[in-house]
This record gives structure tokens, C-alpha cells and sequence, in this order.
């Protein structure tokens, strides 16, 4: 999967949001809505060669849905960094988070307990 630019990830993230806009629902969520309607119907039609979204044609107007979940561009775009960044170590990640974040040993144990309560949950439905 491509990695997406800023001005493309702005747009899917309101994409994601949206659920399907038309070129103008997405202008008037960006933060400078004065960006001209050329530039955002450009990205859209480069997110659409890059697979991630595709749209609905009702005559001349074009309702835009994403393809990909943020779920899982999140998931790819964080193991990559992880990769890139932590040598694939997830551990290793966390620990330079709660380092660099002085999270307290509660905070860590609240998380430990969300992660196993997400381990069980997902168990249980397998």
C-alpha cells in the first residue's frame, strides 16, 4: 500500500469521517476552506489511482467513499513505523513512549489491563 502525503491524508481523514462527500462537503471540512475545488478534485482523483478511495457518478456530480479503513491504514502505517523506527519491536516502542511520555507504573498497568481485556475479547470471538 502507498504511503499518503499530507494533503491526501487530509482528505481521508475526512473521507473516513464523512463516510462519502462530494468535492465541496470535503472543502468545507478542511482547515483553510479556501483551497481551491481544482486542487481537492486533483487529490481525490490521485487517491483514486492509488486505490484508496472510488466514487458514485449521479450525472456530472461524483459522491466520493473510501476504500481502504482508517483501521487499517492506521495498522499498515504503524507497523512501517515501528519497522522503520524500532527495529519491529513493539515493546521497544512502548517503552520509548512511556519514557518519553513519563507515564506513571497506574497508567501502565490501566493499559496492560485494556490490552488483556482486548486479548479475551478477540479469544472469545474466534
Amino acid at each position: 500500500m502507498k504511503k499518503l502525503t499530507k494533503a491526501e491524508e487530509e482528505i481521508m481523514l475526512i473521507l473516513w469521517r464523512l463516510k462519502e462527500a462530494l468535492v465541496r462537503d470535503i472543502i468545507a471540512e478542511l482547515d483553510n476552506p479556501e483551497t481551491p475545488y481544482t486542487t481537492v478534485s486533483t487529490i481525490i482523483r490521485i487517491l483514486e489511482k492509488k486505490n484508496f478511495v472510488s466514487h458514485k457518478a449521479y450525472g456530472n456530480t461524483h459522491l466520493y467513499f473510501p476504500l481502504i479503513s482508517k483501521k487499517e491504514y492506521s495498522r499498515l502505517q504503524i507497523k512501517e513505523f515501528v519497522s522503520n523506527y524500532f527495529n519491529g519491536s513493539f515493546s521497544t516502542m512502548a517503552a520509548f513512549f512511556a519514557k518519553e511520555n513519563n507515564i506513571s507504573l497506574q497508567e501502565l498497568r490501566e493499559l496492560l489491563s485494556e490490552l488483556e481485556r482486548e486479548r479475551d475479547k478477540k479469544l472469545k470471538n474466534e
